[in-house]
């Protein structure tokens, strides 16, 4: 036999189009060349397949070999393709049998012992591969990751020569990796560590109930990153469906798999744009696909340059992110919640702290002119968190812990699956004037607000949202006057600078 032919997956961004490798040996000089637009990982690929085939006791072919890889038009990188180039080698140079490779799609890179690697892609390729109605071979921990896709059969193999050996030895089959079913521990810091801060706890609560944003601000030494990493601990557990979108993400990613474990990102001030949208000549996740089903907290809020802010404001409303190149376009998955925390001054201190009365409200005003009115639009909870007085500081207290305030969460998010079948911060269009409807008297006030607040549209209508969450946390069936207050509350930033969203 001169020509086989095996199967693979590429990477473009969240998908795993099929590769189709061709291997055809001829007469003439030894020569190993790789066609297909194939990259320079890929094209390294020759010396990587060459010691693992002659370290695995096989006979490489002293002849001309040519590697296609198709499609031609789709850029192939990585190391993911070296298991199936290794085995149509064999196959064409007849010692395995190349009928034996029907059937199957593999995946993984080879070291120069013939051992595989572990890989990033294994779930989309897997999910891919479940569609074409093939099996999957790949590395042990990328196996256990593909084994998460419900009815895809997955082999796991360490070496080469055990995927030889159950080519030519149909008894001699691989282990099958064990399904992740249940919910790993998931451990999060708790709630319960917090201190006083009663209104910055409430709104923690408030967003979490309804996948609101939040922005904290506050002099240093408050809290504010505290409050924001406990978050993931109230938020309740992720679905299947969700739990195997973030999985797929880390897969792509290349991160170790925490499987049920809701993400938590927070990117230091200094990051780009392309870092937290994602980007590169080859598409990656940024940090809002890695925060995908998870928190993504921006501390330091205004030391982020304003350009760089401002590209997250799409990804918050459309919760996906188109990557535009000049030879592929990818979308990633972009479904997260964001807090922030920044401080109320250029100082750092509060506005009526004796520190910052050098600073005039006009200069207070300009550093907080450094978040755009667009951004902060997008933001539904501003929520001041004060210095601690010493007596709060140093007393035994026994705040509510993370089990009690997800308890309360997880009733008002049932309310809310029940009644609509999205959080309350997902709410648009007729929904969210039939979900959050007014009545006269409540509307009497809404109206006062946003003249006094200057509310723009996408303002008034995250305040509603935020007042159907508090109706929810509350048990109301409509949204009352004590929920409006309360939600009117939840937007102190205006308050501070006299400004509007």
């Amino acid at each position: 036999m001169t020509v086989a032919i095996t199967y693979s997956r590429a990477h473009l961004g969240m998908v795993a189009p099929e590769v189709t490798i061709e291997a055809h040996l001829s007469g003439g000089l030894p020569a190993f060349s790789i066609v297909g637009l194939a990259e320079a990982a890929v094209r390294e690929a020759k010396d990587r397949v060459r010691s693992a085939i002659l370290n695995s006791q096989f006979d490489f072919p002293n002849a001309r070999i040519t590697v296609n890889m198709a499609p031609a038009d789709l850029p192939k990188q990585g190391g993911q393709f070296d298991l199936a180039i290794a085995l149509g080698i064999l196959a064409a140079s007849e010692q395995i049998d190349g009928k034996a490779l029907d059937g199957y799609e593999w995946l993984g890179e080879l070291s120069l012992g013939g051992y595989l690697r572990r890989g990033p892609g294994a779930l989309p390729a897997a999910l891919a591969c479940q569609r074409a109605g093939r099996v999957l071979v790949c590395n042990p921990e990328n196996a256990q990751e593909a084994s998460l896709v419900e009815n895809q059969v997955v082999f796991a193999a360490d070496h080469l020569l055990q995927v030889t050996r159950m080519l030519c030895d149909p008894s001699a089959a691989l282990p099958r990796p064990n399904r992740l079913l249940a919910a790993a521990p998931s451990h999060y810091p708790d709630l319960a560590d917090v201190k006083g801060q009663h209104a910055a706890r409430r709104a923690l609560e408030i967003a979490a109930a309804g996948r609101h944003n939040l922005l904290y601000f506050g002099p240093p030494g408050t809290g504010k990153t505290l409050l924001a990493s406990r978050l993931p601990g109230i938020l309740p557990p992720l679905t299947d469906a969700e739990a195997l979108e973030v999985a797929a993400v880390q897969s792509v990613a290349g991160q170790a798999m925490q499987w049920r474990k809701r993400p938590y990102r927070a990117p230091h001030h200094s990051a780009s744009a392309a870092a937290l949208i994602g980007g590169g000549s080859v598409p990656r996740p940024g940090e809002v696909t890695l925060a995908h089903r998870g928190v993504l907290f921006l501390d330091e809020l205004a030391e982020f340059p304003r350009a760089v802010l401002d590209v997250l404001r799409e990804p918050m409303e459309s919760q996906s992110v188109n990557i535009a190149r000049a030879a592929r376009h990818c979308q990633f998955p972009a479904n997260f919640q964001l807090v922030a925390a920044m401080n109320p001054t250029p100082g750092g201190y509060a506005a009526n702290d004796p520190r910052s009365a050098r600073y005039s409200r006009e200069q207070i005003q300009k550093y907080i002119a450094r978040l755009s009115g667009p951004f902060l639009d997008r933001i539904d909870l501003h929520i001041e968190v004060p210095t601690l007085a010493k007596e709060v500081l140093l007393a035994h207290q026994h705040p509510e812990s993370s089990a009690t305030v997800r308890a309360r969460v997880g009733q008002a998010w049932d309310r809310q699956m029940a009644r609509q079948g999205c959080a309350n911060g997902e709410l648009a269009g007729q929904e969210l004037d039939r979900f959050c409807a007014l009545g006269q008297a409540e509307q009497q006030l809404l109206e006062k607000a946003i003249d006094r607040l200057g509310l723009s549209a996408r303002a008034y209508h995250r305040l509603l949202r935020v007042a159907r969450t508090v109706a929810d946390l509350n048990g109301q069936p409509s949204i009352d006057r004590q929920a409006l207050i309360e939600a009117l509350n939840c937007r102190q930033l205006e308050k501070l600078t006299g400004a509007g969203g």
